[in-house]
């Protein structure tokens, strides 16, 4: 049997999809040019020399990290506050988003049984939570941190505050998708047979969606403990608070010493996540 060279093949039977491919990258091209330009986006800024001269002194400065018992005692608790801060934040949130999830999710509403559709009472609280969800991710935390550090003062209150109501927004649609995605054959099946939408849940679709919730939950409050470390530059406490003040300080080892702390606290999330998706996968 005669072989047929792969450049005779190729001319016989060109890619099909290439004038979409390169469609699509024209136009992709075309609409991101214009938003580099309104950004100002000049990455050549970085390789000027007085702009490298600068990064050289600054990254100098970062060696050896701050290593003193002093303050690595400070360190060590200013760590825990920042966990605290986004732990009881990720908490308050949970404790909006789950009921919230209960009344957006639509596979979870009983009114529709039956018929399909949604009464018009249930439909229209329904679609109050959803407004009120968008309106409360619509503001990122450190919007909400540095209005409530002008309500309530400096301090972790304010940063505990701003994580609640934008991740109650976050979880709270997030959620809904996640449930409205998965099977929806035992749920429907509780419902018609009388069961309460909290058992629809927790018998019916959380089963199925338990790992994939449970990895975006820790994902969130890995998101929160970094969070709270930018809400500190504001005054919210942590560790941003403290490296705020290192940063004004021109002290780089204390800087780069907590930005060890930082990636260290992500990649225990990260390890945290692994196992809860293991132990319930």
């Amino acid at each position: 049997m005669q072989s047929i060279p792969a450049a005779s093949y190729a001319e016989r039977h060109p890619d099909p999809a290439w004038r979409g491919r390169v469609t699509y990258t024209i136009v992709a091209l075309l609409i991101l040019w214009p938003m580099l330009v309104a950004s100002e986006f000049k990455p050549a800024i970085l390789f000027e020399g007085d702009s490298l001269a600068a990064t050289l002194r600054f990254l100098a400065d970062f060696l050896p990290p701050a290593h003193s018992p002093e303050f690595l005692w400070l360190l060590l608790r200013e760590t825990w506050q920042t966990v605290a801060i986004a732990t009881a934040g990720l908490t308050l949130a949970l404790l909006g988003a789950i009921p919230a999830t209960l009344l957006i999710t639509e596979r979870l509403s009983i009114s529709r049984l039956g018929t399909g559709r949604m009464a018009p009472l249930s439909r229209a609280v329904r679609q109050a939570v959803r407004w009120l969800l968008v309106l409360l991710r619509s503001v990122p935390e450190l919007v909400w941190a540095l209005l409530f550090v002008r309500i309530i003062g400096l301090g972790p209150t304010a940063g505990v505050l701003a994580i609640a109501l934008t991740y109650c927004g976050m979880l709270g649609k997030v959620y809904a998708e996640i449930l409205e995605s998965s099977e929806r054959h035992a749920s429907d099946t509780l419902l018609a047979n009388g069961g309460s939408r909290m058992a629809a849940l927790l018998y019916g679709a959380l089963p199925e969606s338990a790992s994939e919730l449970v990895s975006y939950t820790v994902y969130r409050w890995e998101c929160a403990i970094r969070g709270s470390v930018v809400m500190g530059f504001v005054g919210a406490g942590g560790l941003g608070q403290r490296m705020d003040e290192s940063m004004k300080m021109l002290a780089g080892g204390e800087v780069s010493a907590m930005l060890l702390v930082f990636v260290l606290l992500v990649a225990c999330a990260d390890l945290v996540s692994k196992q809860l998706r293991s132990r319930l996968g």
